[in-house]
C-alpha cells in the first residue's frame, strides 16, 4: 500500500510539472502550401494523400517561413518508397549549411543506421565522426505507409520517437552545435519523401528526456590540445616531405577547436569544403622527458598525412567507397604511428583534408609516462 501510494505522489508531482510545460507555448501547426514553405529541389509538389495535405520532396530542401524553434517538441509524419534514398528534418537552421538534422535511410530499413542524428557545419554533416549509440539506431520501415515521428528537444539532448510514442527510438545524448533559435525545415536525398502533419511547440523547459546519461570521459591519453589552421588547398601541402618547405604557413590563422568526449574534433567548424579550402593543419606538442618511441592510436576524415618535428610519418585515405563498395570510412581509433620522440618539446602535425560525410580527427597515446602535455584526457 505505501509503494502504491508513493507512485501516486510522484505521478501527481510529476503531472503538476508536466502539464503547465506542455501549455506554455502555444502549438504551432503548419500548412502545407507554397505561401509557407521556401523550396529548392529537383522536384517538389504540393498536394493531398489520403486526405492530408502534405509536401512531397524530391533531391532538395523546404524550409518553413516564419519558423523558429529552439527547445521543445516537434512532431510530424513522412512517408517513402523502398531504395536508396535519405529523408530527414533540419531545425535550429541558422543557414542552409549550418543546422541539427535527423533523417532516415530508407535503404537501410532495419539495419543500424537505419536512423542518423548529425550536426551540419558549413554544409557539411557529419555522420562519419557520429555513429553508433546516441547518433544512429535500427528501425524497421513500413514503406508507402505514413510513419509518426517525434522530437522532443532540450539544450543539448534529444529523444526521437518513430511510430511507437511510448518510448524512444533514439535517445542523442549530446546535440553537438551550439543551441540557437533557428527555422524548422526537410530535406531529401537521391530520391523523394512525402511530408505532412508538421507541428511544433516551442518551450522554455521541455519535458525532462526518458534517460539522462553520465558525462562520458575520453580514454586516458586523448589528446585534447588541438590547435587548428584555417583552410587552405591540399594541392598547395602536396609536393613536400617537410613542413618547413611549405610556404603557406607563414598566411595561415591559428585556433584552439573543442575536443568532444569522444576525443575527436569536427573541423568542419573551420570552413567549407572547397576546391581552394579543404585542408587543415592540426598540431599539439609533446614534451618528452627522455627519447623514446611512442604508440599514437588516431583516426582521422576523410585523408591525412601525420609529420613529427617537421617530416613525414604517414599518411592514408579514408574516403568514403574508398576501399570497396560498402566501405564507409567513417572515424575510430584504426590506425596507429610510432612516434620518434626526443627529449624535451616535440611537435606533431596532421594535414587532414575534407571530403565528404565528416572532416575530423582524434588521437591518444598509449600511455603518458615521461610525456607532459597542456591537456590530456584527464583534464575532461
Amino acid at each position: 500500500m505505501k509503494k502504491i501510494i508513493k507512485a501516486f505522489s510522484i505521478l501527481l508531482v510529476l503531472n503538476a510539472w508536466f502539464l503547465p510545460q506542455l501549455k506554455a507555448q502555444e502549438v504551432i501547426t503548419s500548412k502545407f502550401s507554397s505561401d509557407a514553405w521556401k523550396v529548392e529541389a529537383s522536384k517538389s509538389e504540393f498536394t493531398t494523400i489520403e486526405g492530408k495535405e502534405c509536401l512531397y520532396l524530391e533531391n532538395g530542401s523546404a524550409h518553413l517561413d516564419g519558423s523558429d524553434f529552439k527547445m521543445g517538441i516537434i512532431e510530424y509524419e513522412v512517408m517513402f518508397q523502398p531504395g536508396r534514398k535519405f529523408a530527414g528534418i533540419q531545425f535550429r537552421i541558422q543557414d542552409a549549411g549550418n543546422h541539427e538534422e535527423f533523417y532516415m535511410r530508407a535503404h537501410q530499413s532495419g539495419n543500424p543506421d537505419a536512423t542518423q542524428y548529425t550536426p551540419v557545419y558549413n554544409g557539411m554533416a557529419g555522420w562519419q565522426l557520429y555513429y553508433g549509440e546516441g547518433y544512429s539506431t535500427a528501425c524497421s520501415y513500413n514503406f508507402g505507409t505514413w510513419i509518426q515521428v517525434k522530437l522532443i528537444v532540450t539544450e543539448k539532448s534529444m529523444d526521437v520517437y518513430v511510430d511507437d510514442m511510448s518510448q524512444p527510438l533514439l535517445q542523442v545524448h549530446d546535440l553537438k552545435r551550439t543551441p540557437e533559435s533557428g527555422m524548422i525545415g526537410f530535406w531529401s536525398l537521391l530520391g523523394g519523401a512525402w511530408y505532412a502533419r508538421l507541428s511544433y511547440q516551442s518551450m522554455d523547459s521541455p519535458p525532462p528526456l526518458t534517460q539522462t546519461l553520465k558525462k562520458r570521459i575520453p580514454p586516458e591519453g586523448t589528446i585534447s590540445d588541438w590547435e587548428v589552421s584555417s583552410a587552405f588547398n591540399a594541392k598547395d601541402l602536396a609536393p613536400f616531405y617537410a613542413l618547413d618547405d611549405f610556404k603557406g604557413m607563414d598566411q595561415l590563422i591559428w585556433q584552439t577547436l573543442p575536443v568532444e568526449y569522444s576525443g575527436t574534433v569536427n573541423l568542419a567548424q573551420i570552413s567549407p569544403v572547397t576546391q581552394t579550402t579543404n585542408t587543415v593543419l592540426v598540431k599539439t606538442t609533446i614534451h618528452s622527458k627522455l627519447n623514446q618511441i611512442l604508440k599514437m592510436d588516431f583516426g582521422y576524415s576523410d585523408d591525412a598525412i601525420l609529420y613529427v618535428n617537421g617530416k613525414v610519418l604517414y599518411s592514408g585515405q579514408r574516403r568514403f567507397l574508398s576501399r570497396d563498395y560498402r566501405y564507409l570510412g567513417t572515424i575510430g581509433y584504426f590506425d596507429a604511428a610510432y612516434l620518434p620522440l626526443k627529449e624535451g618539446e616535440n611537435e606533431v602535425v596532421f594535414a587532414i583534408t575534407g571530403g565528404g560525410g565528416g572532416w575530423g580527427i582524434k588521437a591518444k597515446l598509449e600511455t603518458l609516462e615521461g610525456i607532459t602535455m597542456a591537456r590530456t584526457s584527464s583534464h575532461f
